[in-house]
């Protein structure tokens, strides 16, 4: 069986809903709690390419140093927005699900079977 990662938050219900939905289906993923256990730049770096999507997509908008930061400004550029997310855990959207066939950020929930193993 392939390793499933899940990066969780276990104060965030869709987290919750992500881990739940997978252990339905028999799945006991390798659980990081980021905002304990944040990733480094090299992990984060490989997340963000291996969901195909630009970082941006990955940086959660309604963490409060969003805000603060200015981050909506389109002048930061990917390796900043990174920094941003690797000096506050907080503003990586989650879940993240990381698995042999890439990774999703889960939102909605049903993302997560674009990498599920077959």
């Amino acid at each position: 069986m392939s390793e499933i990662t899940l990066y969780h938050n276990p104060k965030c219900s869709t987290s919750r809903k992500v881990l739940e939905m997978l252990r339905e289906r028999g799945h006991e993923p390798r659980i990081i709690e980021y905002l304990k256990t944040p990733p480094d730049r090299a992990t984060l770096q490989a997340i963000v390419a291996a969901t195909g999507e630009p970082v941006r997509a990955l940086v959660r908008e309604k963490a409060e140093p969003y805000q603060t930061l200015g981050l909506a400004d389109r002048k930061w550029t990917d390796d900043e927005l990174i920094d941003f997310m690797l000096q506050e855990p907080v503003l990586i959207n989650r879940p993240i699900l990381v698995t042999d066939r890439g990774a999703r950020l889960c939102r909605p929930v049903e993302r997560m079977d674009e990498v599920l193993p077959r």
